[in-house]
């Protein structure tokens, strides 16, 4: 057997309850801060539940996607190794709190997010912006570009989708920055969905847009969370375009040093997430996609959706927890 088969048999194995487990406990942690106002707070409880279970996985890990550099980040920066040592060598791209400002409000699709690969296989994005644009999956390949005006490409998805273009919903997320993107989309005649906080959910919304009433993906968001949405489109045969925006010498000095030497590339997800790919996300609040964590008086219940890439499974894992010590 070979090394990559050696890697996938050993994601094979963390496919659903031991990955699960990750994101469960990190949604459950911060839960408990649900509207307290405590962003800090509730991603650092978030941080420390998520790091002390993925030291219990047999894997060796290396966060490539995490809270930040090492300097800024006490637990799960970027570089950080994690799991036994015992295992498949994998990448790990996390946000155990996607949606602090969420959380802290109480409002719909904060999420505890992970997603795990072979060695090598996430893009190594540094912490700047990502212009993005995604879709669900069944659509031709290529049907969206991240260079064609925003008309274009929604006329495009709708003649796809065989409706007309008022019945496309485009999630955008909800800053200044935006402001001329929103006329455009309005100008078509499509809704607009606009979030405050939260572009992975945003974009994984696009997977199941029946249930989510989203369909279409665009604007600027992190490059982190760029790639964790691009790993649970790799699952979910979505399409997924990003170009990072590196608009000064010190980001591009920054992009260089982490193996990026064209500035102005556009990334597919196949680039961002490439191989074997598993990923998971728990509701920490309700949302369109996943229930938020539920307190009963004798137990916790959780709501989790794990993607694989290779045979494009998706779980939805219900959980009722009645041990309780284990949080």
């Amino acid at each position: 057997m070979n090394m990559a088969q050696n890697i996938a048999a050993g994601l094979d194995r963390i496919l659903t309850m031991e990955v699960v487990r990750v994101t469960e406990r990190a949604a459950v942690a911060a839960a408990r801060l649900r509207g307290r106002g405590d962003e800090k707070g509730a991603d650092q409880v978030a941080v420390d539940a998520m790091r002390q279970e993925l030291n219990r996985l047999a894997i060796k890990g290396t966060v490539v996607i995490g809270e930040g550099e090492r300097d800024e980040a006490p637990m799960l920066y970027i570089g950080e190794e994690v799991g036994t040592g015992k295992g498949p060598a994998v990448d790990i791209a996390l946000d155990p709190l996607e949606g602090t400002t969420i959380c802290a409000k109480n409002l719909p699709n904060a999420l505890a997010v992970i997603a795990i690969a072979e060695k090598g296989s996430l893009l190594f994005a540094p912490d700047v912006y990502m212009d993005k644009i995604a879709i669900g999956p069944g659509y031709p390949d290529s049907l969206i570009d991240i260079d064609a005006p925003p008309a274009e490409n929604i006329a495009n998805l709708a003649k796809a989708k065989g409706v007309a273009v008022p019945d496309i919903t485009a999630c955008i997320l909800d800053r200044p920055r935006h402001a001329k993107l929103i006329d455009a989309v309005r100008a078509t005649g499509a809704a607009i969905r606009l979030i405050g906080d939260g572009d992975v959910a945003g974009v994984i919304h696009t997977t199941d847009p029946e249930e989510t009433g989203i369909d279409i993906y665009l604007g600027t968001g992190g490059a982190p969370e760029g790639v964790l949405a691009a790993a649970a489109l790799r699952c979910t045969g979505g399409q997924m375009q990003g170009r990072l925006i590196l608009d000064t010498p010190e980001k591009i000095a920054r992009a260089e040093k982490m193996g990026i030497s064209d500035p102005k590339r556009v990334y597919r997800a196949q680039d961002m997430a490439r191989g074997d790919v598993l990923f998971a996300a728990t509701g920490v609040t309700d949302g369109n996609l996943l229930g938020g964590v539920k307190f009963g008086r004798t137990f916790i219940t959780t709501h989790t959706i794990v993607l694989r890439s290779s045979s494009r499974t998706v779980r939805e894992i219900k959980a009722r927890h009645q041990d309780l010590e284990k949080f």
